[in-house]
């Protein structure tokens, strides 16, 4: 084995290593506050961007053909947020996208990657909302106008096993699933059949309208032609962590850099291993 691929490995091995360390409330804000990007949702947007200082209170509106629903308050607030849900309660709605009365969250909620959350990581994600600060901020109520599929991510359907993350391209595929990436980067299959993981998964192209006008998913597969293929792990982690593509240019949100800056180098190593094993699409 060359130098490099000991360092490699003992960098994955160190981050494993810091986060079965950390405090289960370190541990769950540095997963919603980096690879999650649960503030892209869940936290108000003025001007100037994300308002921290009402962070996680309640904020986008998704007003789509399946439903009208705004990003819920998570925090702990008992009236507007979820102060009156217990554990349980959380966890369920994280795992199954279901509420404590029984209706479910809208697909835009991506609860079909946290399966695979492990227990650890699921109970750091609580303690962490717990320590909010509660915020009194009522959204609009949830309108659901049709039916859509719920779809579980491939591979992701039960919490991956602790020892797993000590490989790279494995800790690479539990990150980039709670982080939802491939939402995102994957197209949709013909009408009424959700996201296409099976023939498209990375093709990209999808569009995203928002505050910041119109961003349209990027071919993150190892095509060298339309995705990632002639990239370096360097280009590559500039774009995740800086938002700078190859050529220099700016991304857009929702792609979530303001928030992966603050991902450790592993994590990001791991990331790019995995993305590397995405087969080329054109």
């Amino acid at each position: 084995m060359n130098r490099s691929g000991v360092f490699g490995i003992a960098a994955v091995l160190a981050t494993t290593a810091v986060a079965q360390a950390q405090m289960p409330v370190e541990r769950g804000r540095y997963l919603v506050d980096t690879i999650m990007t649960c503030h892209n949702c869940h936290t108000p947007r003025g001007p100037n961007g994300p308002q921290f200082d009402k962070a996680l209170s309640g904020g986008l509106r998704f007003n789509e053909a399946p439903f009208d629903v705004t990003a819920s308050n998570i925090t702990p607030d008992p009236e507007t947020g979820i102060g009156k849900w217990s554990d349980a309660d959380i966890k369920t709605a994280l795992r199954d996208g279901v509420r404590p009365n029984g209706t479910h969250l809208a697909e835009v909620m991506p609860t079909g990657f946290y399966k695979i959350l492990t227990p650890g990581d699921l109970d750091g994600i609580v303690a962490y909302l717990r320590s909010l600060p509660p915020i009194n901020n009522k959204v609009p109520d949830p309108v659901y106008k049709m039916q859509v599929p719920h779809q579980v991510f491939p591979d992701s359907e039960k919490p991956m096993p602790e020892a797993d993350l000590n490989d790279s391209v494995k800790r690479g595929f539990y990150l980039v699933t709670i982080g939802h990436c491939l939402e995102c980067h994957t197209p949709f299959g013909p009408p009424g059949t959700g996201i296409d993981y099976q023939n498209s998964i990375g093709k990209g192209g999808r569009e995203f309208k928002g505050p910041w006008g119109v961003s349209i998913s990027r071919n993150i597969t190892s095509s060298k032609e339309k995705g990632l293929g002639d990239w370096s792990d360097a280009d590559i982690k500039r774009a995740i962590a800086q938002g700078v593509r190859k050529d220099g240019t700016k991304l857009k949100p929702p792609m979530g850099f303001g928030h992966y800056v603050k991902m450790t180098d592993g994590d990001v190593d791991a990331v790019v291993a995995y993305v590397r094993t995405l087969p080329a699409k054109e």
